[in-house]
């Protein structure tokens, strides 16, 4: 195994993670509902084009998102001050909050999974989430 296998793993597991936490918490709400939520929450109000960039999703695909969410509360959209032309979009309270509790919903459906690890564990996947969470920050190079 190459340290890139290990990598590779940790995306893997990610993935079959948010597998298992859709699964188990029977959430309908898309997951690229709460990863906008939590890309505004990180970064402010974004154009549509730069948010559906972040959120690896097509433009049309997030304009789409953006309007379902508009309706529910969870987003606002205006007008962006430097192109009329262009819709900026910001998280709302009521946006926040839903991120909030779908994220206690999601821990404590995960929480049985791992209740079982040892302290060395838990340090591990403490260190391990520090580290992926150093290298993916969008908008820096890591090298």
């Amino acid at each position: 195994m190459t340290i890139g296998d290990d990598i590779l793993r940790l995306v893997t597991g990610a993935h079959a993670l948010s597998r298992v936490a859709s699964l188990e918490t029977r959430n309908e709400a898309p997951a690229a509902q709460w990863r906008t939520i939590s890309i505004l929450r990180q970064h402010g109000p974004l154009r549509i084009g730069d948010l559906a960039a972040l959120s690896r999703v097509t433009q049309p695909g997030m304009t789409r998102l953006v309007s379902q969410m508009a309706e529910a509360g969870l987003v606002e959209r205006g007008a962006d001050e430097t192109d009329s032309r262009a819709t900026v979009v910001s998280v709302t309270p009521a946006g926040l909050d839903a991120l909030d509790e779908w994220m206690q919903v999601l821990s404590d459906a995960l929480a049985p999974r791992f209740a079982d690890l040892s302290d060395d564990d838990w340090v591990a996947v403490r260190r391990a989430a520090e580290i992926v969470e150093e290298r993916t920050r969008v908008g820096e190079v890591t090298r």
